[in-house]
């Protein structure tokens, strides 16, 4: 689904980032507890002593850390007839405490007047996301201030989603009347099995073209079955909460609890589903052999092996003509699962629907002969370098192919 333009203007007034100094994080430099840059944030908070309740969020990689309290903006200088001195006060905690000089910090004034304060670490994928996501290119120890937030997403709808998603920023979607109505007929208003859900969201996607445009038409399959999952969860939750959670005439906490679990690990689950099954039929237009979650050594299940689980398992069958494939929507570290499936093969691929993943993480993968696949679409969203070694997707299906072609192949096909 294509992203208006300005968008992010529905959850932010503007956005102003900076990378942090010694003076501003460590208690050892100075004990101020004040952010630095007093021009833009000006520009963003005004002239006038105010306190601002705040978010405050710590991320990297691996966790998140989270507290709220308040931002308080103020002239020190307030009653002195000439001076002005405008300080951003910070309260300690959590998260300021896991604060280093080099991380990035993003404060978000939010369209409700709160602020999102963000620290994320320096050279983390978050950090790149985040830069990307609000339009932020160079980042200095003084703050860069965009009020416009006329951000480049393009088709990326389930980058935003994931990126706002992990700062807590819940992404809204855009209501379809008709097509909720088609939803609730074609399927009851229940979700079905994820293989017919997946279906019915290419069915839906009227100009793609497996063969000739592969990346566009696995990022536009993929976008659909987003739209129509969260449309369709909305009409669910709706009227789940209609029925209440009354047992017994008492409010039934462990039965909403349970509900709202069920709703997050239903989010959890779907997504890396959904994308093995849209690669599914993308091979399958392509007329290319495969086997789907096959067993290797010690019970590992790679998503994907080529040319098909028999010939993986065929010690004459030459290695240089085997292939496999992970597939994750999402890669944070648990792209290193990849590494593990499939000791015959050397070289691995993983397929990802992830953007701006840091260049410190991309080296890690060529370390480790790991070959990133990223749809043509988002290559845009890394570094001019991490371009040159990046697959598309027509990439892969290519080599994959023209490893079939090879005349070994056809005879350990026939056994």
């Amino acid at each position: 689904m294509s992203l208006k333009s300005g968008y992010l203007k529905k959850y932010f007034k503007a956005i102003i980032a900076k990378e942090l100094r010694d003076v501003e994080v460590n208690p050892g430099k100075s004990n101020q507890h004040e952010f630095n840059g007093i021009s833009a944030l000006k520009a963003v908070f005004g002239l006038d002593d105010r306190k601002f309740p705040a978010d405050f969020l710590y991320i990297d990689d691996e966790e998140s850390v989270s507290s709220k309290d308040f931002l308080t903006w103020y002239d020190a200088r307030r009653n002195h007839p000439t001076r002005t001195e405008y300080r951003l006060y910070y309260p300690s905690s959590e998260v300021t405490y896991k604060a280093s000089s080099g991380d990035i910090l993003f404060i978000c004034l939010k369209s409700d007047d709160t602020v999102l304060c963000i620290i994320a670490q320096k050279d983390a994928t978050i950090t790149s996301q985040l830069c990307w996501l609000f339009n932020i290119s160079d980042v200095s120890t003084s703050f860069t201030l965009d009020t416009k937030l006329e951000t480049d997403s393009g088709e990326l709808e389930f980058a935003v989603r994931t990126i706002l998603g992990q700062i807590g920023v819940e992404y809204e979607e855009q209501s379809d009347d008709e097509l909720m109505a088609l939803l609730i007929e074609k399927f009851n208003g229940s979700f079905p099995k994820t293989n017919d859900f997946s279906a019915f969201a290419r069915s839906l996607v009227k100009d793609f073209d497996p063969v000739g445009m592969p990346d566009s038409t696995l990022i536009s399959w993929f976008d659909m079955e987003e739209k129509i999952f969260f449309l369709m969860e909305q009409h669910t939750i709706r009227e789940r909460l209609r029925l209440g959670f009354i047992k017994d005439d008492e409010v039934d906490v462990d039965g909403f609890v349970k509900f709202s679990l069920s709703v997050q690990n239903r989010r959890k689950a779907r997504a890396g589903l959904s994308l093995e099954n849209h690669i599914s039929a993308l091979l399958d237009a392509n007329g290319i052999v495969y086997s789907h979650t096959p067993v290797t050594e010690n019970k590992s299940k790679p998503d994907f092996i080529f040319p098909d689980i028999k010939c993986y398992k065929n010690e004459d069958f030459p290695k240089k003509n085997l292939t496999m494939l992970g597939s994750k929507s999402t890669c944070k570290d648990r792209w290193r699962q990849v590494l593990a499936e499939a000791n015959r093969i050397d070289r691995k691929h993983l397929l990802t629907l992830e953007a701006a993943i840091s260049k410190f993480q991309t080296d890690e993968m060529k370390d480790w002969h790991l070959q990133l696949v990223v749809p043509e679409s988002i290559h845009k969203k890394y570094t001019y370098d991490q371009q040159q070694w990046l697959f598309t997707v027509k990439d892969f299906l290519d080599e994959v192919k023209e490893k079939q072609r090879h005349t070994e192949f056809a005879h350990f096909l026939r056994y």
